[in-house]
C-alpha cells in the first residue's frame, strides 16, 4: 500500500505533519477529514522523502537502536513488513516517514536491501550490503543484531578519541588566552615603569619587553592568525591532492600515525568482519570496508589489495605486502584464513587494535594533560620572574 505525507489544518487551525498509508491521494484525504483535519497538500511519499528528508541520515544512536530492534521483531517470528509496521508506530519525525516507506516499498514486493537503496542518506552501502546478504542467507536477524553491535562500537570507538583529547585540547586554549590575557594586558602596564627607570634590565625582561611590542605592533595580525589556520585547514581538507599529501605526513608522525593507523585498521577489520560473517563475497566486502577507512594511504593501500586478491592472492599476504597494516593484525588474519575462520579472526584483530588504541589514547591523555600545565606554569613563571627581577634590581638600589 502506497505512503503519503500530508500537510493539514486541524479545527484549531493549528498545523499538522505526517505520514498515512492508502492506496491513492483521494482515499488518504478521505482518511484525513475522518480524523477532522483539512488537507493542504498530500503528496506521495517516495518523492516526498527522497526529495527532501532522504539526505540526511539518522544519527548513529537512532540507526543502532532501530537495528536492534529490527532485529528482536524479525528473530520472534513477525514479517518484515510487519516489524517495520510496528516500529513506525512508535516512531515520529523523519524516522517515522522513512519506516512507513521503507514497509510501503516491502509490501510493494521489494526486498529490504533494495527499499533501503531508495534512502542512500539514511542507509549506507555498508548497511544495505550487509542485509542483502542477511536475506539472502535467510540469517536477517542474526545479521541486523550484528549490524548493531557494529554500529554501537564505532560509535564508542568515536567517542573514546573525542573524549581523550577534548580535555588537551581545551586545556591548551585555556592556557593560550590566559597567556595571551598577561601579554596584552598586564605586561606593558609594568613595562611603562621600567621604561621611567632608565637601569639596565634584565634579559628576560628585554625578552618579555621584545615580545609585548612585537603583540602591540602586530597586535591585529595576530588577531587574523586563527581565521588564516581555518581557511588553511579548509582549503587543505577540500582538495584531494592535499589532503591525501597531509594524510600520507600524519602517518609518519611518531604517536599521531600510530594511533591513526590503529584506528582505522580497527574500523576497517570490524566492517570486513561483519560483511565476510553475513556471506558477502570478499571483493564486494574489501571495496565496501576500505570506504570506512580515512586515511589516504591506507585507502590507496587497500585498493592495491583487493586488485592482489583478485588475481587470487591471499588477503593475509596482500595486506603484508602493503606495508600498512601492523604485524598483530596481519597474523590474525593469516590464522583466520588457514583455519576458515577469517570473520572471527578479524573481530579478534579489531578488538586487538582498539586496546592498543584505549593505551596509547591512555598515555597521550595522561601526558598531555600535565605536559600543557607545566608548559603554561613555565610561560607565567617566566612572565612573573621578568616582572619581578627588575624591581629586586630597584629596592637594591635604593637601600
Amino acid at each position: 500500500m502506497p505512503a503519503f505525507a500530508y500537510h493539514a489544518l486541524d479545527a484549531d487551525g493549528r498545523t499538522r505533519k505526517g505520514v498515512l498509508q492508502a492506496d491513492t491521494a483521494r482515499a488518504a484525504r478521505a482518511s484525513l477529514r475522518e480524523r477532522g483535519l483539512n488537507a493542504l497538500d498530500v503528496s506521495p511519499l517516495s518523492d516526498a522523502v527522497l526529495a527532501g528528508e532522504a539526505t540526511r541520515g539518522l544519527s548513529s544512536a537512532q540507526l543502532a537502536l532501530l537495528t536492534r530492534q529490527l532485529s528482536a521483531l524479525i528473530g520472534s517470528g513477525l514479517p518484515i513488513d510487519e516489524a517495520l509496521g510496528a516500529l513506525a508506530e512508535g516512531s515520529e519525525g523523519k524516522l517515522r516517514s522513512r519506516l512507513v516507506a521503507l514497509r510501503a516499498r516491502v509490501m510493494e514486493g521489494a526486498t529490504l536491501a533494495a527499499a533501503m537503496a531508495e534512502s542512500p542518506g539514511t542507509f549506507p552501502v555498508l548497511y544495505r550490503a550487509t542485509i542483502a546478504a542477511g536475506e539472502a542467507s535467510g540469517r536477517l536477524d542474526t545479521v541486523l543484531a550484528r549490524l548493531a553491535d557494529y554500529t554501537e562500537s564505532r560509535d564508542a570507538l568515536r567517542s573514546k578519541v573525542i573524549l581523550a583529547l577534548a580535555y588537551p585540547l581545551l586545556l591548551t586554549c585555556v592556557a593560550l588566552l590566559v597567556v595571551a590575557g598577561l601579554m596584552v594586558w598586564v605586561v606593558p602596564q609594568v613595562i611603562g615603569v621600567f621604561d621611567q627607570a632608565q637601569q639596565a634590565l634584565p634579559w628576560a625582561t628585554r625578552v618579555l619587553i621584545s615580545i609585548s611590542a612585537l603583540i602591540e605592533r602586530f597586535g591585529l595580525w595576530w588577531l587574523l592568525l586563527p581565521a588564516v589556520v581555518a581557511l588553511a585547514i579548509v582549503i587543505v581538507a577540500r582538495t584531494p591532492s592535499l589532503r591525501a599529501a597531509w594524510q600520507r605526513a600524519v602517518l609518519k608522525l611518531p604517536v599521531i600515525g600510530r594511533l591513526v593507523r590503529a584506528a582505522d585498521t580497527a574500523r576497517f577489520a570490524r566492517t570486513l568482519a561483519l560483511l565476510v560473517g553475513s556471506a558477502v563475497p570478499l571483493l564486494d566486502a574489501l571495496n565496501i570496508a576500505s570506504q570506512v577507512v580515512g586515511n589516504a594511504a591506507l585507502r590507496e593501500a587497500l585498493t592495491r589489495v583487493a586488485v592482489r586478491v583478485r588475481e587470487g592472492q591471499g588477503l593475509a599476504r596482500s595486506l603484508e605486502e602493503s606495508g600498512q597494516f601492523p604485524p598483530v593484525a596481519l597474523r590474525l588474519v593469516a590464522s583466520g584464513e588457514k583455519s576458515g575462520r577469517l570473520d572471527t579472526m578479524l573481530f579478534d584483530a579489531a578488538t586487538q587494535q582498539e586496546r592498543e588504541l584505549d593505551t596509547a589514547l591512555g598515555i597521550a591523555t595522561t601526558v598531555l594533560g600535565p605536559g600543557v600545565i607545566l608548559l603554561v606554569g613555565g610561560l607565567v613563571l617566566f612572565i612573573v620572574l621578568a616582572i619581578l627581577l627588575p624591581i629586586f634590581s630597584l629596592n637594591t638600589l635604593v637601600r
